[in-house]
């Protein structure tokens, strides 16, 4: 999961800063491949990470490129931020309480934790042969598991 928000973070920053990427003759920003960032002509404790990105600033952006962000770009990048931050909190991406326990009273509890999972892991599993062995023991379960898995 760490690895795709971060593929995510990175895509987001490329894709933010290939259309404004600054050519001059001492500051390369976005040399040819548009996925190699060329920092050297930075300080040398300017790391970029899924972190850094959530909270980077239009004038950290400034001081980095040079380049004053348009209104139109300060909108997409409070929109990214806010993106990589709804997807970095795994609650943010899961299902409303009442949709969680109606399924969880059905037996479908356990689907709901899989597609949340993307089928990896144990939860799902151990949800699933509880409710087939008898269905109380998987409500109990979804139930104590809910907040990892509604918004």
């Amino acid at each position: 999961m760490k690895q795709k928000i971060s593929l995510i973070a990175v895509l987001l920053f490329t894709a933010i800063f290939s259309a404004n990427a600054i050519n001059s003759s001492n500051k390369s920003i976005i040399a040819t491949n548009p996925t190699s960032i060329d920092f050297s002509n930075f300080e040398k404790s300017t790391t970029v990470n899924g972190k850094s990105l959530t909270t980077i600033t239009p004038n950290d952006i400034q001081k980095l490129t040079g380049k004053k962000l348009s209104l139109k770009e300060v909108i997409k990048l409070k929109a990214a931020q806010k993106l990589l931050k709804a997807k970095a909190n795994k609650g943010g991406e899961g299902y409303s309480k009442g949709i969680f326990i109606l399924l969880a009273l059905l037996g479908w509890a356990w689907l709901l934790m899989g597609i949340q999972d993307d089928f990896s892991g144990s939860t799902w599993i151990v949800n699933l042969l509880l409710t087939v062995l008898c269905w109380l023991p998987g409500f109990i379960h979804s139930m104590v598991h809910m907040k990892d898995y509604t918004k």
